[in-house]
């Protein structure tokens, strides 16, 4: 039997090309605000004071940005993905600024906040804009391009926020993103056209406001509890009991809203429910190693703070590989459920093979079991958001993509907060075992460094063993996402090219 000859690939037009480099160079400028100030931290609160609320510079932009994804992702579908994208680096633009300025911490925590609406409203507003210019084939890739950017600027945004700190200063850190900002601007008011409708929308405040309240609950519970205040203290406990209360009357209100800000029937679609499912699970995965490995090198294996943070290169190098790799089989073969399932299987056995460091693992062997996690994760930031956008309708496409980034930023806050909480807990366990009179006080460089060989000994043990439930527990959570991949209904990516109401219409015509 004879086989037909794939056409060759369409050329894309001049316009889209400059869509994609603008969706690439906006993710850059978002997903570094989030990473960039990480090593700077303590020299921030040296000048600005506050060092009791120095986690707040970080939890108010990934607060903010998980309240901005639905947010963004039903404007841009009501109004367009150039007003939006617009709205966002603007608003990312200008907190940048003002943060430069900041002359306490209050100040800069709340810049930050304003920085993490719009990195996160720039962050789904640019997936979705692949989703307008791209048919579902091709997406594929350019998913894998955006899940590769995630894991750059993860990688390196710690290292460029280090060597500006080291050779000009902190305020830098707000400035440097400015003019690839101001440049993706430029592209975006070429490139695209304003959102031609004639319709009166209706926006759905009451879904907005309780749906931001239900987030920011669990999200700040998540952020103080065992830290701030103990997770049982009655005044943190009102955080998730708000949280709750303000879900349920969200989907009361979402059932009637005439343009409800995150559709309930998006839960009814498979692609929605299981690719979110996995994300979800994965991002808890993903951010409880990034979060506890640096602290088994720098402890354990007597790491410095530098070297630590360069030994998750190979989470990365894995993420950024199988990501692209994945976006690159979806675009040729127009299939995906196996990736999920395969990666997830991959995620499981590298999180159970980090459950067996011990104290003197030999640190090629540590980067192997790094590296498998990162490869474990990568196909996960593509194909979710692939098979998503393939699966409904373009009506929906931007809250719809929304999800994806939401589910997982708070599968990673709730599972950072669940397994830290585990972890303090038989940390306490494991040093009142062996009865060291320090307690958890003591897992200092200075202190181990005074205490006799068998006592570090006996508490470097102590402290792997109280990681090692963690790495289990991740394990754990990855099998479930492998038998969650198997629910999922595949819907062939097709090649169609969809209706692009954003683009310039030379560009649609050049089609």
């Amino acid at each position: 039997m004879s086989q037909s000859i794939p056409p060759a690939p369409e050329e894309k037009p001049a316009n889209v090309r400059l869509v994609i480099g603008a969706v690439i160079a906006t993710l850059l400028v978002a997903s570094l605000g989030q990473t960039i100030i990480t090593t700077a931290l303590p020299i921030i609160v040296g000048e600005l004071g506050g060092i009791e609320h120095i986690s707040w510079a970080i939890t108010a932009y990934l607060l903010a940005a998980t309240v901005a994804a639905p947010v963004f992702g039903k404007l841009g579908d009501m109004y367009g993905r150039k007003l939006m994208l617009q709205v966002g680096l603007g608003l990312f633009m200008v907190a940048s600024v003002i943060a430069a300025l900041s002359v306490d911490l209050t100040m800069l925590v709340a810049c930050r906040f304003l920085q993490g609406f719009g990195g996160g409203g720039l962050i789904v507003t640019a997936m979705a804009a692949v989703g307008d210019v791209l048919p579902a084939r091709e997406r594929g890739k350019a998913q894998g391009f955006i899940g590769a950017s995630f894991g750059v600027s993860t990688a390196i945004g710690p290292l460029i926020g280090g060597l500006i700190v080291q050779t000009l200063s902190w305020r830098w850190l707000f400035l440097v993103n400015l003019p690839i900002g101001l440049i993706a601007f430029a592209v975006i008011a070429v490139a695209f056209q304003p959102h031609a409708t004639s319709v009166k929308r209706k926006i759905d405040y009451a879904g907005a406001i309780l749906l931001t309240v239900s987030l920011s609950s669990l999200v700040i519970y998540t952020s103080i509890g065992g830290t701030v205040m103990p997770w049982l203290d009655p005044l943190a406990l009102s955080l998730p009991v708000v949280g709750i209360v303000s879900l349920i009357a969200f989907v009361l209100v979402e059932r009637k809203a005439a343009e409800p800000i995150l559709p309930l029937y998006l839960f009814r679609n498979n692609a929605f429910l299981v690719s979110n499912g996995v994300g979800f699970i994965v991002g808890t995965v993903m951010f409880g190693t990034i979060t506890y490995m640096p602290s088994y090198l720098l402890i354990v294996q007597g790491f410095a703070p530098t070297q630590a943070g360069l030994a998750l290169l190979p989470l990365m190098i894995g993420l950024i590989g199988t990501s692209t790799l994945s976006g690159m089989y979806m675009s040729r073969t127009g299939r995906y459920k196996l990736l999920p399932i395969v990666s997830s299987a991959v995620l499981a056995v590298g999180a159970l093979l980090l459950g067996t460091l011990g104290t003197d693992t030999p640190f090629p062997l540590v980067m192997l079991y790094v590296l498998l996690v990162g490869i474990g994760i990568g196909p996960v930031m593509s194909v979710g958001v692939a098979a998503i956008q393939n699966a409904v309708p373009h009506s929906v496409l931007g809250v719809a993509t929304a999800s994806a980034q939401m589910f997982r930023q708070i599968g990673g806050s709730l599972g950072v907060a669940v397994l830290g909480a585990i972890f303090a807990n038989r940390l306490a366990y494991e040093t009142a075992a062996i009865g060291h009179p320090e307690g958890t006080a003591g897992f200092n460089a200075d202190i181990l460094a005074t205490m006799p060989a068998a006592e570090q000994a006996a508490m470097l043990q102590a402290y792997v063993s109280a990681l090692h439930p963690i790495f289990w527990i991740a394990a754990i959570a990855a099998v479930v996402a492998f038998v969650i991949g198997w629910l999922l209904v595949e819907i062939p990516l097709s090649d169609r090219r969809p209706e692009r109401m954003d683009l310039e219409p030379e560009a649609q015509a050049a089609e």
